[in-house]
């Protein structure tokens, strides 16, 4: 497949990005349709719906799901870029994270629109 003309859709609802010390166990509350837990030696990431995080953890709420249409090969090259690249240029920040079947970005909610038309203009197609 060529990584231009992507097929991506917008999942549901509002995402939060969070971060707890790196000895922290994974919380119960990290759950729902998607969710993204990454362990380092420096922290414990969480990516979840924003209704679903304590008050008093530290994150950042108003975030938006771009999943990108898969499965893709591993060692596919040019997938991430040909999405990242266009939303650079348009001045929009990312998150961009993988799973072993596909890619997926994250935009602020305040972005959300400009990034589908920018998505759109770059010749990938949003899809439900």
């Amino acid at each position: 497949m060529n990584a231009a003309g992507q097929r991506f859709r917008v999942l549901a609802g509002h995402y939060a990005v969070c971060r707890l010390n790196p000895d922290a166990p994974v919380p119960t509350w990290a759950n729902g349709p998607f969710v993204s837990v990454t362990a380092t030696r420096d922290e414990l990431s969480v990516i979840c719906p924003a209704e679903r995080v304590p008050d008093g953890v530290q994150g950042e709420r108003g975030w938006r799901v771009f999943q990108l249409v898969g499965p893709f090969a591993l060692d596919e090259v040019g997938v991430m870029a040909s999405v990242a690249g266009p939303l650079a240029q348009a001045g929009i920040s990312l998150l961009a994270m993988a799973t072993y079947d596909t890619d997926y970005v994250l935009v602020r909610e305040s972005a959300c629109e400009r990034a589908v038309a920018t998505l759109r203009s770059a010749g990938h197609t949003p899809v439900d």
